[in-house]
């Protein structure tokens, strides 16, 4: 019997043909080889995007009713094999050194439950974003990039990505349900993640025009971790670590949140926005 390889990436496509070879270009690129490459197929009716996958080689390829993003990440990884899971999105890439590197800073901090890195931008924007981590301010804004290396059991632990959330913030949902458990990460500080920006991708199109509400489907999702001591509690237990963003913007934040209709309250959000970390790139 085969050795199980030590990580599993997870690629959903949902009509993403034109994108998925290029996901898989930047896996080959890979300087270390112990991983397998799992693409799950959610439903895709694209002609040119059945043709794709079809003529797949060397990938396990899992197929099942369109069911989003979610459903799709959570089957492939209920497929892997490997001891830490990767999700992939078609339309992205990898830098060679990637997994080498999140895999060594987790052999090096057996107690991370992931690790993550800086983000290079591509398509509709350019540079390098930096990622940091604070729990008290994942609560209140998303700190974290989709692609993490998670080791296999932390995935189990936080029971999977929550599949009713299809219009988006899957992952900051996932993220913070991580967080309250007491399952953090570490940073490899480098830009090895490498993000295409486009208008019509769901971030772009969807889930930032729907933030307040979705933002409120985990703040019920998660009550016990948003209650004011909860808060404060998480406050405490964080405010040595570095953050974004000062207390009091965090605080008026999510109390403009629940004064505000959601439609006011989006407005609001997307001219915040134009001054957030986010949008403060560096060039290289």
């Amino acid at each position: 019997m085969a050795e199980a390889p030590r990580v599993s990436v997870v690629i959903p496509c949902f009509n993403g043909g034109a994108d998925l070879p290029g996901a898989l270009a930047s896996l080959d690129a890979q300087t270390i080889r112990d991983f397998e490459v799992i693409v799950v197929d959610d439903g895709s009716d694209d002609a040119a995007t059945l043709g794709v996958l079809e003529g797949l080689d060397g990938v396990q390829l899992v197929r099942q009713e369109n069911c989003g993003l979610a459903a799709a990440r959570n089957a492939g990884m209920a497929a892997a094999g490997g001891a830490f899971v990767l999700p992939l999105d078609c339309d992205d890439r990898l830098e060679p050194a990637f997994l080498e590197k999140t895999l060594a800073a987790l052999d090096a901090q057996p107690d991370a439950a992931y690790a993550f890195c800086h983000l290079r931008l591509a398509g509709e924007r350019s540079g390098v974003l930096r990622k940091e981590y604070n729990f008290f301010t994942q609560l209140f804004l998303n700190q974290l990039p989709y692609c993490l290396l998670l080791r296999r059991a932390t995935w189990e632990a936080g029971g999977g990505y929550d599949e009713t959330m299809r219009q988006g913030y899957e992952d900051w949902e996932f993220n913070i349900r991580l967080g309250g458990g007491g399952l953090h990460g570490v940073a490899v500080p480098e830009p090895l993640f490498v993000y295409r920006v486009s208008a019509g991708g769901m971030l772009q199109s969807l889930s930032n025009r729907l933030h307040g509400q979705l933002w409120r489907a985990i703040q019920e999702r998660n009550p016990a971790l948003y209650g004011r001591r909860a808060l404060v509690r998480t406050w405490r237990q964080w405010r040595a670590r570095p953050r974004a963003y000062p207390v009091g913007l965090l605080l008026g934040l999510i109390a403009t949140h629940r004064i505000l209709p959601d439609g006011a309250f989006n407005w609001l959000f997307a001219r915040l926005m134009r001054f957030s970390a986010s949008a403060r790139l560096e060039r290289r």
